[in-house]
């Protein structure tokens, strides 16, 4: 035989922490009540108690906090698309040979496997060096 774990829904778990925050009832007599075991109505108001600071927060601050780390992750994302224009804009019309010359092994932001990637140039093709006789 199986037990199905019983579901209650968020507005019935907030009526009942309220009825015990307001306590005019006994645990027990609410437990009675609302057929629900005494220490799950213990946690719901602790749960409802903890929380109910929360409700009255200023929502703006929170939105502003929200907008500056979005602002933050534009403006970076903005400064790495503006480097690969800088770096695309050397290569145009260039060989394969000249794409290669383009590529700095030393540049402080960007790697050799982005520089080759930005220029359209295997990175195989960056290392290899002619043998000949």
């Amino acid at each position: 035989m199986e037990r199905h774990r019983k579901k209650y829904s968020p507005e019935f778990k907030a009526k009942v922490a309220l009825a015990a925050a307001k306590g005019q009832k006994t645990l027990s007599e609410l437990a009675a009540q609302y057929s629900v075991h005494a220490n799950q109505i213990s946690k719901w108001k602790a749960q409802l108690l903890e929380s109910a600071p929360g409700l009255f927060r200023d929502g703006r601050q929170k939105k502003k906090e929200k907008d500056s780390i979005k602002e933050e992750q534009l403006y970076e994302q903005i400064g790495r698309l503006k480097m690969d224009v800088d770096w695309l804009k050397k290569s145009l019309m260039a060989s394969a040979g000249e794409r290669r010359a383009l590529v700095e092994p030393n540049h402080q932001q960007l790697s050799v496997r982005h520089q080759c990637e930005l220029l359209g140039l295997n990175r195989s093709t960056y290392y290899y060096k002619a043998g000949g006789p």
